[in-house]
């Protein structure tokens, strides 16, 4: 790559990292917002779900109307109201202007989040894709690892408002960076709304998306409820709560170099293991949650497979979409991180009814279960892969007869 796609690399990377560290940093904060507004802390929880449930909703929406636009002003526009929807978030005295700016600032982040991957795959070659669309993503992993835990920290500080000043900043930062490497260049593509739709509806798509929505379930069955689980079952002081996430975070960075690792060879073929695998981490936390350190194992394994199908999954939509809807290729580039939130707003329903109607632990063995329909569709998904190429080449092979 030249000196300008790696700038342009790392920007895409410090876009992500804002944004994740936006989504997410209310996670560790929960306690807070449910004290300070007044609510209960399954409410507060349900804060997570709504913003993941506005993202999968609003971004292929969103997305398909954006997509005839120039990618240089329609980014740094959505930048900007995502700023906005920080600096609202900041300022909310109730619950409902909390969710409000909660909704809003989903949907720009879900679109902006497609846009760099298909700023990335139309200026990236071809050769580089995978590793590019690897790194896009830790910035995901990285918020985990930097942001999330300080603004953690930043808000047990200073109230959970002031976490989202801090986000406010790198947004204006983020805006920033992609005014002066974002290339000016890009038009909007012209898809029409039957090829959208064909695309969303098309059974191979929507087992596709189904895969890494169980998955994340999953692991949200538990992350959305860490910290009380850290407080309350664990025992572990507020004071440290900001080092566990960190470390977590830290976990889950090598949970991205796995996934590059995962992607570059048969990566549906080993993901059908891979869930396997998370589902007996996660059932694994009830048991070793009667020793602190053995339950940090078992919290530090589920960061390990967090992020481990990411590279492979986005790769697999984009080859789904050649294959059938190539001019659809940027609502496809949407599809992994909308599958992603309508996991995380699953995860955290299904945690916030364990919480409410269960013991807090049991939220280890439930979220074992949507880990293993994930692995079942993949199973599904990778036996489809054999039959067509098989088909595939014996079609070839008739022909050259």
């Amino acid at each position: 790559m030249n000196t300008q796609q790696k700038l342009l690399t790392f920007n895409l990377f410090l876009l992500t990292f804002v944004l994740g560290t936006s989504e997410f940093v209310i996670v560790g904060l929960l306690d807070e917002v449910s004290t300070s507004l007044g609510i209960a802390l399954s409410k507060a929880g349900a804060l997570v779900s709504a913003f993941a449930l506005s993202f999968a909703i609003g971004t292929p929406v969103m997305t398909a109307i954006c997509s005839r636009f120039s990618k240089y002003p329609l980014m740094l526009s959505l930048i900007g109201v995502f700023i906005a929807g920080n600096v609202f978030t900041a300022l909310s005295e109730s619950y409902a202007l909390l969710l409000l700016s909660r909704m809003v600032t989903a949907v720009v982040t879900g679109v902006l989040i497609a846009l760099a991957m298909t700023v990335a795959g139309s200026t990236i070659p071809a050769e580089k894709r995978g590793k590019v669309i690897s790194i896009i993503f830790a910035g995901f992993t990285i918020a985990s690892v930097v942001g999330v835990p300080l603004g953690t920290a930043i808000g047990q500080w200073g109230g959970w408002q002031m976490a989202f000043w801090f986000t406010s900043v790198l947004g204006v930062i983020s805006l920033i960076a992609s005014s002066a490497t974002i290339p000016k260049g890009l038009k909007g593509s012209q898809s029409t709304l039957q090829k959208q739709i064909g695309l969303v509806t098309h059974s191979r798509i929507v087992i596709a998306f189904f895969i890494p929505a169980l998955s994340i379930a999953a692991t949200y069955t538990v992350y959305t409820y860490l910290t009380p689980l850290l407080q309350n079952v664990l025992a572990v002081p507020a004071r440290y709560l900001s080092l566990v996430f960190m470390l977590y975070g830290v976990v889950s960075v090598f949970s991205t170099l796995l996934g590059g690792k995962i992607a570059t060879a048969n990566g549906m073929g080993r993901l059908r293991y891979v869930f396997l695998i998370q589902a007996a981490i996660l059932a694994s936390l009830y048991v070793t949650s009667h020793w602190i350190f053995a339950a940090f194992i078992s919290i530090s394994f589920i960061a390990l497979v967090v992020y481990a199908m990411n590279s492979t999954i986005q790769l697999y939509f984009l080859d789904l979409a050649d294959r059938h809807f190539p001019s659809a290729k940027e609502l496809a580039s949407s599809l992994a991180p909308v599958s992603v939130n309508v996991g995380i707003a699953m995860g955290s329903a299904l945690g916030g009814f364990v919480t409410t109607s269960m013991e807090l632990i049991d939220v280890s063995w439930v979220g074992a279960i949507p880990a293993l329909g994930a692995a079942l569709l993949t199973f599904i998904s990778y036996r489809l892969d054999q039959r067509g190429m098989a088909k595939r080449e014996a079609e070839q092979a008739t022909c050259c007869v």
